[in-house]
């Protein structure tokens, strides 16, 4: 189970300055899937996850996707998703250890409060769904199919 991370981590945006976490939660909860690029599992979720934050795009929260890897190959990685999604290069993994995640891939909620209400490690459907009914309840939105 993930922890609350410091308000004070930084994440990196690929198209945007680095800002601490309380930056990006003022006014959105942050829904971010995070991924190791240079795991298979991390490839073979990566349609399933853009599928699910795509179905979330217009609730209260960043729908996102955190890459444990440079800039560089977070955008080989993610290619036109860089486009599409708010992307963050996390190559040092601050952000993933600050969330005490043993297991990438990885769906996590973070609330505007910066506690993390649901996490779901490793790619197990059922987990990944009761995060993403913890968002939708939490932003009174329809949960993905």
């Amino acid at each position: 189970m993930a922890t609350d991370p410091s308000p004070d981590v930084v994440l990196s945006p690929l198209n945007a300055e680095p800002r601490r976490l309380a930056e990006w939660l003022t006014t959105f909860h942050l829904a971010t899937v995070v991924l190791d690029p240079y795991t298979n599992e991390s490839s073979w979720v990566l349609g399933a996850a853009r599928r699910i934050l795509e179905a979330l795009r217009g609730c209260d929260a960043r729908v996102s996707f955190t890459v444990t890897a440079n800039a560089a190959d977070t955008r080989t990685f993610m290619g036109p998703l860089v486009d599409e999604f708010l992307v963050f290069a996390d190559a040092k993994r601050e952000f993933v250890k600050e969330l005490g995640l043993a297991t990438l891939p990885a769906f996590v909620f973070v609330r505007v409060d910066g506690t993390v209400p649901a996490t779901a490690e490793g790619w197990v459907p059922d987990e990944w769904r009761k995060v993403a009914d913890a968002i939708t309840e939490a932003t009174s939105w329809r949960t993905p199919d």
